[in-house]
Parts: C-alpha cells; sequence; structure tokens
C-alpha cells in the first residue's frame, strides 16, 4: 500500500510517520526542500541502527512534482495538507500540470473552506480524478496515532480510498458524510464549537485566576478531571499547560488562526441560525490581539498543546 503525501507541517509529519508505521510506503513531496530533506534524516533517527524495522513502510522524498508522481503507481492517492486557500490551489494546479491521471484521487485534508473544496472536485473532475475534502483532527496526538476524519466526496471514491483512510484513523474515527463539501463543513462547524469550548474554559479560568480565592489553576483542572461534568481531553491538556507555567506568564494572550471559526460564523448567517456563543468565541480572538487577557492566555495554550500552534509569548 502506498500514499502521496504533499506538505511537511506539523500535522503532515506526525501523520506520514504514523502511516510508515502501518506499512504504508510514502511518497513525500514538500515545496521547502530544507524541510523534506530535515524530515528524512529525523526519520532516519527514529529507524533502529538505521534500518527500516521490518513491518515499516518505506519513506520516498520527491524533488519535483513529476519525480512525485512517477514514483506512485497507478490509480494514485495523493494526500494534500498544506494551509488553506491559495497553497491547496498551487498544489492541484502543479499536479495537474505534471500530469496526474484519470482514476487518480486527490484528498486535501486540511482545514479548506467548503465551497472551495466544491470547486476543487468540479475542476479535478474534468479530467477524470477523483477528489475527497477530509476534515482531518485530533491534534498532533491523533496525527501521530489515528485522527479522526470526517469525509465529503463521492462515494465510490471514498470506498476506494477507504484501505487508506482505515489506517490513518487507526480506528479514532472515520465517516463518511456526503457529497462534495461535507467533509470541510463538518470539520469546519467542529472547529466553531472548539472555538466555544476553549473560550468557556479560558474565562472560567481567568475567573478562578483573579478570584480572590487564588485557587492552584493546576489543582483546579486535576479536580475537573476527576469525574466532573466538564471533565476531557482539553481539561487534561489545561492540566499539562498549567503544569509547566503554573500561572502562564510566558504567554502574552494573543489567540492566534480564525479563519474556520469566522466561516462557521458566516455559515451560519447564511442558514439563518444564531449562534452567540461561537460568534463571541470569534471576536475574542480578534480582540485579543489589541487586547491580551488571561483568558486569552489559556486558549493560546490549549491550542499550543493540542494542535502545536506557535504562541506569542509576554515580552516578544
Amino acid at each position: 500500500m502506498k500514499i502521496g503525501f504533499i506538505g511537511l507541517g506539523k500535522m503532515g509529519k506526525e501523520m506520514i510517520l504514523h502511516l510508515l508505521e502501518c506499512s504504508v510506503d510514502a511518497v513525500v513531496y514538500n515545496r521547502t526542500i530544507e524541510k523534506l530533506e530535515e524530515f528524512v534524516s529525523v526519520y532516519k533517527k527514529l529507524l533502529l541502527n538505521g534500518e527500516k524495522a521490518e513491518g515499516t513502510g518505506e519513506l520516498i522524498p520527491a524533488y519535483s512534482y513529476e519525480e512525485f508522481l512517477t514514483s506512485l503507481e497507478l490509480p494514485r492517492v495523493i494526500w494534500i495538507m498544506v494551509e488553506h486557500g491559495k497553497a491547496v490551489d498551487e498544489v492541484i494546479d502543479n499536479l495537474i500540470i505534471s500530469g496526474i491521471k484519470k482514476n487518480d484521487i486527490v484528498i486535501d485534508g486540511g482545514n479548506s473552506f467548503y465551497k472551495d473544496s466544491v470547486k476543487r472536485y468540479q475542476k479535478l473532475k474534468k479530467s477524470g480524478v477523483g477528489f475527497l475534502d477530509i476534515g482531518t483532527s485530533g491534534g498532533l496526538e491523533g496525527a501521530r496515532n489515528g485522527a479522526c476524519l470526517m469525509v465529503g466526496g463521492d462515494k465510490e471514491i471514498f470506498d476506494k480510498a477507504k484501505p487508506l483512510l482505515d489506517k490513518l484513523s487507526n480506528g479514532a474515527g472515520l465517516t463518511y458524510f456526503g457529497s462534495t463539501g461535507a467533509g470541510h463543513f463538518v470539520k469546519m462547524v467542529h472547529n466553531g464549537v472548539e472555538y466555544g469550548m476553549l473560550q468557556a474554559l479560558g474565562e472560567g479560568f481567568e475567573l478562578l485566576y483573579k478570584s480572590p480565592y487564588k485557587p492552584d489553576l493546576t489543582e483546579v483542572a486535576t479536580n475537573w478531571q476527576k469525574g466532573s461534568v466538564v471533565r476531557g481531553w482539553l481539561v487534561e491538556l489545561l492540566k499539562k499547560a498549567f503544569e509547566k507555567d503554573g500561572k502562564l506568564e510566558n504567554i502574552s494572550g494573543i489567540i492566534g488562526g480564525g479563519s474556520t471559526g469566522e466561516w462557521t460564523a458566516n455559515a451560519a448567517s447564511e442558514l439563518g441560525i444564531e449562534i452567540p456563543v461561537i460568534e463571541k468565541s470569534v471576536e475574542a480572538r480578534i480582540k485579543s490581539k489589541s487586547r491580551p487577557t488571561f483568558s486569552g492566555k489559556v486558549v493560546a495554550a490549549l491550542r499550543r498543546e493540542f494542535g502545536g500552534h506557535e504562541i506569542e509569548k509576554k515580552n516578544s
């Protein structure tokens, strides 16, 4: 079993390592050659005595789109894991120019806007190339051990790609949601919900931080993990963040991200649905850039814990 993988960001690297451990051969391309060579070097160091462990897939670096395509057998399955927007279109255009063939399958596993996914599907369909939009969740831990995958596209294309998707998800969560755009729409709403959950935790811990009782925030997070209604992975990650920095003093409180939350709010407006919690959470991220708060510190810390997202340090 072999897959072509484009994109060596934080999630992409972990997903490739997971696939290799699942005996899947991976042809890997990245626009920045230095990142590709660095990844190859890191992978070699992970191998026992510099030799491929039994049952581990082969890592095959490609240094051009032409080399990438010729290193894959027909029909190809190609996973794109790059930043949403222009970067995805550039990859697809390069694949078309370099000779992608009828019956190949292209998968966009990043956080793309669902309407853009419909356009890309229509573009590739003209050449007989299949397309799946897959929302990928689980953070770096999920990428390394089995991600939650939300799939949109033609059912027959999903069925063809399913053996590889089963490997990627590792039983963590693989669901086909319907026609093209459905996967990225479900992931968009997932991220909108995530905004609200992170913001609620941020606001709650800011209230605790500024209260007259001054409880130990690590102990609060630990307590809430033991049978409380709000227990869960986010509280567990928050506990880890407080264990590293008890008052989050080294984080500025500026929150990154924002696109998927804004898309969620716009989609709700189009459908005539009120989502005040998510909308306020999006507003809070925007405001954090000029008015950082302790709540923002909590959200930024959580984003670093689950996704490895960059944080702005307090005095940077």
